[in-house]
């Protein structure tokens, strides 16, 4: 793994990946993704319509309210995290140590979420959840670039995100078939540790030497996390691209419960969520890796990520048009095409931009931010539209008008083919 006058845990690595690590670690991605979205796609949305009114507000408030407040904790934790892997120096390696310890503390939350007494205990414990499992994803999302040559980053991205897509039907399956809320967070917590310990048990991490770690200075710590984005444009234009398309997704997920229950009238809208998450899940898989794959063989990274994400804002642009529930099954499936190569060719761009290896935890949890303040901001918007702006006709217009830009502004791109 080592080029020549570089340490191993700094080299730009050489030798391909085996198909058990990569299983190992997307085994251990998806698990994290469980712990996310089982409360994401059931449980917050659940436990926000019983909470609502004691706190004297509505249910699409409240759970904007929790999921806001939580989405702002991980914008700080997984840049926080990533940063601190990268100068870990524990025998275990930089990053196993913090995916051991975020995925513990994860469990622990999902199950003081489960007993969640009222809007304080959620907030706090869906904050923690928020914590701890983005110390683990920042350190597993690491990983990549540790270990993986740029032209199997594709591949490996592939594998990764259809482990996230399987991570969230599993999440919201346990959520659904679990026989109540506090089943659901209990299943989602023993999956979620579960999930992880083949990486954990089975391959050894690259271990950075105490030499090789620059002195400490909290200056120079904090100044760190900015990165210019004159010195580094092809870093800032990738980040507002998936900060874009995934706020266009992230409007689309947030109020889905409610769009089945209170637009269309699902008779059972929790089952539909899962079975809309099923269809989007079996389309995402069918491309994920596909298109990751495709885009190692060619080179190329951008062209992926422009076609997927038009095709994501038609999808989008489809729940505003045909609002029934044949429709919500087409757009479910057409948006699982489009975010399955996004998913997988996008993550490869992401690791082709990074500045220096050194960083590559801190800048990657930057990159990750674009993930996180979605879902600060899409509550924020997607509240005043669905109550004062037009419903969700006008919301799912403008999440498709928002993915579309992030599509065109790829483009921007000029370090990456």
């Amino acid at each position: 793994m080592t080029t020549a006058g570089a340490p191993a845990a700094l080299a730009e690595p050489t030798v391909r990946v085996g198909r058990g690590w990569t299983a190992a670690l997307s085994l251990a991605n998806g698990a994290i993704w469980v712990g996310w979205f089982g409360p994401l796609q059931i449980l917050l949305a659940s436990q926000a319509e019983d909470f609502a009114p004691g706190a004297g507000m509505s249910k699409e408030t409240l759970l904007a309210w929790v999921t806001g407040v939580g989405a702002v904790v991980s914008l700080v934790a997984n840049p926080l995290f990533g940063a601190l892997s990268d100068r870990t120096t524990a025998r275990a390696g930089r990053r196993t140590p913090w995916i051991v310890a975020g995925t513990a503390g994860g469990a622990l939350a999902l199950l003081l979420l489960a007993g969640a007494g009222g809007v304080a205990t959620m907030a706090a414990g869906w904050c923690l959840v928020q914590l701890t499992l983005n110390a683990a994803f920042a350190a597993v999302t690491a990983a990549v670039p540790d270990r993986v040559p740029r032209l199997q980053r594709g591949t490996v991205g592939g594998w990764l995100g259809a482990a996230q897509i399987l991570g969230v039907v599993a999440g919201t399956g346990l959520a659904a078939a679990a026989g109540g809320v506090r089943a659901g967070y209990a299943a989602c917590a023993v999956f979620t540790v579960v999930g992880v310990l083949p990486y954990v048990l089975c391959h050894r991490d690259l271990r950075l030497a105490r030499a090789d770690r620059p002195a400490w200075s909290w200056r120079s710590f904090a100044a760190g996390f900015w990165t210019s984005p004159r010195r580094h444009p092809d870093l800032a234009w990738a980040w507002l691209t998936r900060f874009l398309i995934n706020l266009g997704n992230s409007l689309v997920l947030l109020y889905l419960l409610y769009y089945l229950r209170d637009r269309l009238h699902h008779p059972d809208p929790g089952r539909g969520v899962l079975i809309l998450t099923a269809v989007n899940s079996l389309t995402l898989t069918a491309t994920v890796v596909a298109g990751g794959v495709w885009s190692d063989r060619v080179g190329r990274r951008k062209p992926f990520v422009v076609w997927s994400g038009v095709l994501m804002a038609v999808a989008t642009a489809l729940l505003a048009g045909w609002q029934t529930w044949p429709g919500a099954i087409v757009a479910a499936a057409v948006l699982g095409v489009g975010f399955g190569v996004f998913t997988s060719v996008d993550f490869a761009l992401m690791t082709d931009v990074l500045p220096k290896a050194l960083d590559r935890g801190k800048d990657l949890g930057v990159i990750n931010v674009a993930n996180a303040l979605p879902q600060v901001a899409a509550p924020a918007l997607a509240a005043p539209i669905v109550t004062h702006l037009g419903g969700y006709r006008a919301l799912y217009l403008f999440s498709a008008a928002v993915g579309l830009a992030g599509a065109v502004l790829v483009n921007r791109i000029r370090g990456v083919r």
